[in-house]
């Protein structure tokens, strides 16, 4: 009988058709489908730290609401996310509690402190500009809430990648001062930003099964060749000085080349190491707690109302 059901699921798979949260499914697609989305949902609430931290010292009216209006999409994003995860048997508390206990990883990119303006401007650039090359083929993956929820998401990240990039072009073209904060946001985020893609195909855990499962669409090493593809006009057209002194145009491969990433900091920074490992996950949990009440409420009338309506 389960022969019968994996072999119809993946009838489905190659078929192209979505997996639905009723739908019959392998054990390992569940748990691989829960690590991802949920990292993924956990990503976007983290990542909402480094940004806000600057929304009360944004220069101009005008970049204080496009930052307000950035950081509350990345908020929207991981409660899509953690709905979809949520379809597959798994509570948010449960997910919460990962998170918090590190049981469950996000983007190591987070852990990078946002030191300055440009920073907020290399963030929206670089980091939602790989993300945006990551989740482009997520719309296509193969469990159905998650496909959905994507379609939302990159219309969003589309438009803090505009944000920031646009950022970034102003202060390049701005005073000395202000294009050296530029080359020095470049300078700090570009190398974590390829980090995002996770380790070399070879090395990870997940991504064949992934791929085989249409989970993924793209490997790693294929995503991260193509931002890095992407990247370097956008770098060029800024006039700033490429962090990558190995990155050259390679007519026979169609590509650019690159010189290799220090996978040891990535391991560190996954592995709790990095400047800001403690804190994100500190913060997390002390808004955690004092939003408790606000929970208690909504459940309290929610009950309430349920109650009124039977009477």
């Amino acid at each position: 009988m389960s022969e019968d059901l994996e072999a119809k699921f993946l009838r489905k798979i190659e078929g192209e058709e979505k997996i639905e949260p009723k739908d019959w499914m392998p054990d390992g697609y569940c748990k691989n489908l829960i690590r991802q989305i949920s990292q993924h949902a956990h990503s976007e609430v983290i990542g909402m730290q480094p940004e806000g931290n600057w929304i009360t010292r944004a220069p101009s009216l005008r970049r204080k609401a496009v930052l307000l209006a950035k950081v509350q999409d990345e908020g929207g994003h991981g409660l899509y996310l953690y709905s979809a995860t949520e379809t597959l048997g798994i509570s948010r508390d449960e997910m919460i509690h990962a998170l918090q206990t590190g049981e469950a990883k996000y983007a190591s990119i987070f852990n990078y402190p946002a030191q300055t303006w440009a920073d907020v401007g290399a963030i929206g650039w670089l980091v939602d500009g790989a993300a945006i090359v990551n989740q482009v083929s997520l719309q296509r993956t193969s469990y159905g809430p998650y496909a959905r929820g994507m379609v939302r998401i990159c219309k969003e990240e589309s438009f803090h990648q505009r944000q920031g990039y646009e950022l970034m072009l102003v202060l390049a073209r701005g005073s000395d001062d202000q294009k050296a904060l530029a080359q020095d946001a470049l300078n700090r985020f570009y190398w974590p930003s390829l980090m995002m893609f996770g380790p070399h195909d070879a090395e990870s855990a997940h991504t064949a099964k992934s791929m085989q499962w249409k989970i993924k669409r793209q490997s790693n090493d294929e995503l991260r060749q193509k931002f890095i593809d992407q990247t370097a006009p956008q770098i060029d057209f800024l006039g700033l000085d490429h962090p990558d002194p190995e990155c050259k145009w390679n007519e026979e491969r169609g590509h650019y080349d690159n010189g290799e990433i220090d996978w040891d900091e990535f391991y560190d920074v996954i592995n709790g190491n990095g400047h800001c490992n403690r804190q994100r996950i500190e913060h997390h949990v002390r808004a955690h707690r004092e939003g408790e009440w606000v929970r208690a409420a909504m459940q309290t009338y929610e009950a309430r109302k349920k109650k009124a309506k039977a009477a």
